[in-house]
């Protein structure tokens, strides 16, 4: 049986495009923790807020009526937004205060593009 010259297999064929430098699975790993944090529109409404704040921080009852939730509410995605590194945490008596840590995603959109 013959193969047609249309299905023959060729092994000098050079790739289409060459790859770029892909990141390690720990980055990714790290990456994807950060972007997940920011898929939730009220977290992102939330980290707008804070990062726009003439104090360069807020309070965690500042926050609760902009967003139209709940204070625990808000507290579980400030949480996320902490645990990803977008923000940090400082607790001044019985509130928490919050800040933007914008290394953080200007590192990850840098980690996607380079």
């Amino acid at each position: 049986m013959s193969t047609s010259p249309a299905i023959e297999a060729t092994t000098d064929v050079a790739p289409c495009c060459v790859l770029g430098e892909t990141i390690d699975d720990a980055v990714a790993q790290d990456l994807a923790k950060v972007f997940k944090a920011l898929g939730d529109p009220t977290r992102v409404k939330l980290m707008s807020m804070i990062a726009g704040s003439s104090e360069g921080e807020m309070c965690v009852c500042d926050l609760t009526e902009p967003v139209g939730l709940s204070q625990p509410t808000v507290s579980h995605h400030m949480k996320l937004l902490v645990e990803a590194g977008l923000v940090e945490r400082e607790q001044r008596g019985r509130w928490a205060y919050y800040r933007p840590t914008i290394d953080t995603l200007a590192a990850a959109a840098k980690a996607l593009i380079a």
